[in-house]
């Protein structure tokens, strides 16, 4: 238990890190920015540009040793490139964590905010659409398309909320494990996505109420 604690913690620490090097206080590395976007998995040919920065961050135990991706490769790739798509055109940092260390910034896990986009009349079908499909798999390549065009949809309503890509990495790692696992974070998914919509407008009906 105690090293997967451990891995958990590396693994966001990783993310983080690659993703603040990207972003370099408002300085983008566009170009590999760029890249990630058009490069689905990490052994794509495009993805080759943010290889520098995966090699430098991930430790030994994390990187392939016969060229097939680990689950760490994935996880944090897949964060990482997400985090692309979300920060194309806008200059403020999307990314945030859950718990801030240092200079970090606050954000939020991503269903958490998809949920708040529910909310809108305008969002909920095109969510909806996306989300039941990816609660209801395991395929990891499904949940990883669902979850890009999701972040687009995120980034085209509010593309200033910040999100906790690192944590995401984090919870892409232990889906991959075995389908316990896969079927836990897909609980974790589905209750931040669900409940924190029935708690918003719950508070907002009482404070509706209280206004008369």
């Amino acid at each position: 238990m105690t090293n997967s604690i451990q891995e958990e913690h590396k693994i966001q620490e990783k993310t983080a890190a690659i993703i603040k090097q990207l972003y370099s206080k408002g300085d983008l590395k566009k170009g590999i920015l760029a890249s990630v976007r058009h490069a689905p998995t990490v052994d794509s040919p495009q993805a080759q540009a943010l290889w520098p920065l995966l090699m430098k961050y991930l430790t030994p135990n994390m990187l392939s040793s016969d060229g097939q991706p680990t689950a760490q490769e994935i996880a944090v790739y897949t964060a990482v490139r997400l985090y692309a798509v979300h920060q194309q055109s806008t200059k403020s940092f999307v990314f945030g964590a859950v718990e801030p260390q240092n200079d970090e910034q606050t954000g939020e896990p991503l269903f958490r905010v998809l949920a708040q986009l529910r909310g809108s009349e305008d969002t909920r079908v095109a969510l909806d659409r996306r989300v039941q499909p990816l609660l209801a798999t395991t395929n990891l390549a499904s949940v990883i398309n669902a979850l890009t065009h999701l972040v687009s949809i995120l980034k085209a309503t509010k593309p200033s909320l910040k999100i906790d890509y690192a944590q995401l990495a984090q919870d892409l790692y232990w889906f991959q494990q075995n389908y316990k696992q896969a079927n836990r974070i897909r609980l974790q998914w589905g209750e931040a996505y669900y409940r924190s919509t029935k708690s918003t407008k719950t508070t907002k009906t009482t404070e509706g109420k209280k206004n008369k």
